[in-house]
């Protein structure tokens, strides 16, 4: 699978402008078993992801697989059902084309959400997990998203990685859970790029070197949209254990991922509705 051009990339925007009456200005990106938070989203505009050119299609159940734009918190948003995986056999510039499409639109905050295994002994599963930094495994390796020509339109060819998650909008989170009598835990997010789940012997290593919690997607997005200029707050919904001492007879599925999801989405949908109205209160840039 070739790399997406610029071109492309601005003929899938071309076709999300055409097939909506709103002009979003801030992006979720929807993980595992949480498609219903994009419910709330007020007159939307649903465009499914076959109409959109060469939009990346997620084959993993609990990933939907549209885009819905509309109001939530007051703000405009486009709500991405469904993301697109590096093991699904994508390219990093296949599965980040959505993040460049939404700073075509003009949208310059992206919420990253994801589903997590939980690392760090304190946290339990049911749990949300506010990104505080992240370990890009597969980027360290080789495989970084902004690997090739820079494309000089979105960003440097350096782009700076000293606080890829936004300190004014952690705060806020921080500041919404609290308000809203749940605690929020905090901690490093280990990037792989499964589709195997880890071995005890990988989750000592990552325990070891910084991870709070492992999973297999939102760090290219991330990447991505901080070589564009877009400001960035990432959760994760810590949906099982990640115990590098399992004990006998235990296992992790997807279908375990998927309903702890389920029962996180009050939590983070109360989250997201919290934040959305104070995002005026931080600087664009």
């Amino acid at each position: 699978m070739s790399d997406i051009t610029l071109h492309q990339i601005t003929e899938a925007a071309t076709a999300v402008r055409h097939l909506t009456r709103h002009k979003p200005t801030v992006g979720l990106v929807l993980g595992s078993g949480l498609n219903a938070l994009a419910d709330g989203v007020q007159n939307p505009d649903i465009i499914p992801y076959e109409k959109i050119p060469y939009w990346p299609a997620s084959t993993v159940p609990g990933h939907g697989g549209r885009l819905v734009i509309g109001q939530l918190g007051n703000q405009t948003v486009l709500a991405q059902q469904g993301r697109a995986h590096y093991y699904e056999g994508y390219t990093m510039s296949h599965i980040t084309l959505p993040v460049r499409v939404m700073r075509l639109l003009g949208i310059h905050t992206l919420i990253v959400t994801n589903a997590a295994g939980g690392i760090n002994a304190a946290f339990q599963a049911g749990d949300l997990m506010l990104i505080t930094d992240h370990i890009n495994f597969l980027g360290i390796a080789g495989q970084n998203p902004l690997r090739g020509p820079n494309e000089d339109s979105f960003g440097p060819r350096f782009p700076d990685m000293t606080r890829p998650y936004d300190p004014h909008l952690r705060q806020i989170a921080l500041e919404v859970a609290q308000a809203n009598g749940f605690t929020l835990q905090q901690g490093v997010y280990g990037y792989v790029a499964g589709p195997s789940f880890e071995t005890p012997a990988e989750l000592r290593f990552l325990r070891t070197v910084g991870a709070d919690a492992v999973g297999m997607s939102t760090v290219p997005e991330v990447v991505v949209a901080r070589h564009a200029g877009m400001r960035v707050l990432g959760i994760s919904s810590i949906t099982n254990k990640a115990d590098p001492d399992p004990q006998p007879g235990i296992t992790v599925t997807h279908d375990e991922v998927l309903e702890t999801g389920k029962q996180i989405v009050p939590n983070l949908m109360a989250l997201i509705r919290g934040i959305l109205p104070r995002l005026s209160e931080s600087a664009i840039g």
